[in-house]
């Protein structure tokens, strides 16, 4: 039986998925949220190369820190543990993948971006960077035990 408004046959709703608009530098615009989807969808949005590293990234912080909460704030996927606060970010730019420890002056070693943020430091990877999967996760697993950054 097909449903009828005024007389005339409903039209069937679409359902296409709508792209998210990359904003300056290649930033996926997604609307802030708590959880996994927020997060899957902003790596998903990531342009080229930068989508298979943000899924690598997301693994290997999920691998690491049981039970690792996730949001999307500020077009970026934040990482943290609930009650505790942000240990971690990251943030695409046109040639590169930001990330962002947010205690990182007291990791070791020291990552190597510094910020204008006495305590924070950065991880800058560029497509034909390796990297160093054993290393980021040491820093995630130490991030993750540091004080988290409220926001």
């Amino acid at each position: 039986m097909t449903a009828r408004t005024n007389g005339r046959p409903a039209k069937a709703e679409s359902k296409k998925a709508v792209a998210p608009k990359l904003l300056s530098g290649g930033n996926p615009q997604i609307a802030k949220g708590y959880g996994d989807g927020p997060v899957q969808a902003y790596i998903a949005a990531m342009p080229g190369w930068k989508s298979a590293v943000g899924r690598r990234l997301d693994a290997i912080i999920v691998g690491t820190v049981p039970g690792v909460t996730k949001a999307v704030k500020w077009n970026s996927p934040f990482y943290g543990l609930e009650g505790e606060g942000w240990f971690l970010s990251f943030h695409v730019f046109a040639r590169y993948i930001k990330v962002a420890f947010f205690r990182g002056a007291s990791l070791d070693p020291v990552p190597p971006g510094t910020s204008k943020q006495k305590e924070v430091r950065y991880l800058d990877i560029h497509e034909d960077d390796q990297l160093d999967e054993a290393q980021f996760a040491d820093w995630v697993k130490q991030a993750s035990r540091l004080p988290g950054e409220r926001m």
